[in-house]
């Protein structure tokens, strides 16, 4: 990864894109500490390490959350905003058809920033009508109004960070916001359990045991994301003009997890939004049933958690890949599955290989997510930061490593054809 990275920055035009997108990153994180006014800070880092859902938001935010400052919403409104509109796309057939067009699509998308300044700013709000007054300075309109309109104006601005990262830089940009938020956490994770250490509070074998799960996992997730299917394709000889084209074998790679990691951030984005509604009011027995029976170390969370994340994965499979279009284009080219008749025969056979690869992407991701997350809980470690975050980091920087190679071969086959 790094060789690839040494590789593609002798390149001027991907140097460049990697410079922009290092930018546009160190803005991100100098905003978050750039407070917003009229908030007990230090209530609501005690908040924070109270309630699971904030700790949650807070480790998507790289702790600018607990700060409160004018990224504290971070980009979580908008992939909620995101989630609406999509499962709406498959309810609603005018948006089904309008999701068809590239004028729809756009539309589309900009119905998604606005549903998420607006999630952002009732979120922004509610949470502090939720904690209560002591957790503002100076409680009145104005005070609310103005964290109301600071936390919104900070999530409109990283949903255009992110649209300037992926359109100009390197990666996906809402993937590579969370990927700093994350790593921005990782130091302290890391002091914090050598100072456990230190002290005795944790035992000589349970930081051992914690290194094996952690290098077990990256280990593991960059293995399953590399891994990939390739099903063997035969292209038919046919002349065009005075040559001959086709008669060579190849095949098609399909990703044992080509999803990557959006599931899973769409499962956690979605799971956690009841948790919000219940924050709204702490006192209720809404809140203390959710606790109970929700709570991130119940059972029924880890359920639900998982099958969200199967569902997501489905979900997203259906919408980025279509076997029929896929058969129609290998038809057309002349080409042809070995064993397998063109056709309806063919887009068959790819839907099923892609169902079963799609199957085993999200029960991988769910069994990861889960499992290391009980181990950190037996072991005493009940930081947000954990093993989803770890596969966060390594699926982002696994799927930036394989865009920056994409750049590279691109340009190497427009210099040989120049």
């Amino acid at each position: 990864m790094f060789q690839t990275f040494i590789n593609a920055f002798k390149i001027k035009d991907i140097r460049k894109k990697i410079l922009i997108t290092l930018v546009l990153i160190v803005v991100y994180r100098l905003g978050c500490f750039i407070p917003i006014p009229g908030v007990n800070t230090e209530l609501l880092k005690t908040a924070v390490s109270q309630y699971d859902i904030l700790g949650f938001l807070d480790l998507l935010t790289g702790s600018s959350f607990s700060q409160f400052t004018i990224f504290a919403m971070g980009i979580s409104p908008y992939i909620n905003a995101s989630i609406i509109l999509q499962l709406l796309t498959i309810a609603i057939p005018a948006l089904e058809r309008m999701n068809k067009e590239e004028d729809g699509r756009k539309k589309i998308e900009r119905i998604t920033r606005y549903t998420g300044v607006g999630l952002a700013m009732v979120q922004s709000i509610g949470i502090f009508i939720g904690l209560g007054d002591s957790y503002v300075i100076n409680p009145s309109f104005w005070t609310y109004a103005t964290i109301g309109i600071c936390a919104t104006a900070g999530t409109a601005f990283l949903m255009w960070l992110g649209e300037r990262i992926t359109e100009d830089g390197i990666g996906n940009g809402i993937s590579m916001l969370i990927f700093a938020s994350i790593v921005s956490r990782v130091p302290s994770t890391v002091i914090g359990w050598g100072q456990q250490l230190a002290v005795g509070t944790m035992a000589w074998w349970a930081f051992v045991l914690l290194m094996i799960v952690v290098i077990g996992l990256i280990t593991l997730v960059t293995h399953v994301d590399q891994a990939q299917r390739r099903i063997p394709v035969q292209y038919a000889k046919r002349v065009v003009g005075r040559k001959m084209y086709g008669g060579q074998s190849t095949y098609l790679p399909i990703k044992a997890n080509a999803n990557g990691v959006l599931p899973l951030i769409f499962a956690m984005t979605f799971i956690q939004f009841p948790g919000m509604i219940a924050q709204f009011w702490p006192d209720s027995g809404f809140y203390s049933f959710y606790e109970a029976y929700l709570g991130s170390t119940t059972a029924i969370y880890f359920l639900v958690y998982g099958l969200l994340i199967v569902g997501f994965g489905f979900f997203y499979s259906s919408i980025t890949f279509n076997p029929i279009e896929m058969s129609k284009n290998l038809q057309q080219n002349g080409g042809f599955i070995t064993g397998i008749r063109p056709g309806k025969p063919t887009s068959d056979y790819l839907g099923k290989i892609s169902g079963r690869l799609t199957m085993f992407g999200s029960l991988f991701l769910a069994a990861v997510a889960i499992l290391p997350t009980l181990a950190l809980h037996v072991l005493g470690q009940t930081s947000a930061f954990g093993a989803t975050s770890v596969l966060i980091m390594v699926s982002v920087a696994l799927e930036t490593t394989s865009q920056l190679e994409s750049h590279m071969l691109m340009r190497h086959y427009k210099g040989f054809l120049n």
